[in-house]
């Protein structure tokens, strides 16, 4: 009797936001920003997705290793996502526009679900390959609300800053975002963590395949260098996820 293949990646059960660029039509650099947040939260969507679709079905000791590897480094993604956000981007909106507490509604968004996010990593990491599908969805379910409800009002309340840049005080987001986001980098960032991110990104389909070459702004060999060098290392963990490097829905491992 042949076994059944795996099933293809679904968008379940948190669905995608679409870009606020998609929406309407704009493409000022605040709807540009924004789209780039929504873009950049879908990554976190499908990974949270493929973990909990993916966890009732593996069962072996040396995947669930992998699982439970591939599942803390979207967790840490997810955090220094938001360690960026609240150390580097809205800190320095806040001087560009002159104001203080500009975003303070996406931070107090961020403590909603932190605990949850940090259980979850703290369980994986506590229980290694002995972890079990049903405490972990349990703990999944418990944060997956507050988080959803984040990563869609951000890209809104990021377009809605456009009204503090004047002529006379222009505030250059997305320099300030491509600043704030180079400082996160580091080589054990790139090796252990960044693919979660990069690999849960489907363009081709995802609104008529608008993003396709544009997000991520990968490029020749950097971009075969992220995409398909780099998830050699680590390549057990990074067979969970949710995309190909080409951009596509793939089927996933279990």
């Amino acid at each position: 009797m042949m076994a059944t293949a795996p099933p293809k990646y679904t968008d379940s059960p948190l669905s995608l936001i679409p870009t606020p660029k998609f929406q309407t039509g704009k493409d000022d650099p605040f709807t540009i920003e924004a789209s780039y947040m929504a873009l950049s939260h879908n990554a976190f969507i499908r990974g949270f997705n493929s973990i909990y679709q993916q966890a009732p079905r593996v069962t072996l000791p040396a995947d669930k290793a992998d699982f439970a590897g591939y599942s803390v480094a979207w967790a840490d993604c997810v955090h220094m996502h938001h360690h960026y956000e609240e150390t580097e981007f809205f800190p320095n909106l806040d001087k560009a526009a002159g104001q203080k507490g500009l975003m303070d509604g996406a931070v107090h968004e961020h403590e909603a679900f932190q605990g949850g996010l940090q259980k979850f990593k703290q369980y994986l990491q506590d229980k290694g390959a002995d972890w079990k599908s049903n405490e972990l969805i349990v703990i999944m379910n418990e944060f997956k609300d507050a988080f959803h409800s984040h990563l869609k009002a951000e890209p809104p309340a990021i377009v809605a800053l456009a009204k503090y840049s004047t002529p006379e005080k222009p505030i250059d987001i997305l320099g300030i975002a491509d600043a704030g986001g180079k400082k996160q980098l580091s080589l054990p960032f790139v090796l252990n963590t960044l693919p979660v991110f990069f690999l849960n990104m489907e363009t081709v389909e995802f609104e008529g395949g608008m993003w396709h070459g544009v997000f991520p702004p990968l490029k020749g060999l950097a971009k075969s260098i992220m995409l398909k060098g780099v998830p050699m290392w680590h390549s057990g963990r990074w067979r969970f996820v949710s995309c190909t490097p080409e951009g596509t829905a793939k089927h996933l491992a279990v």
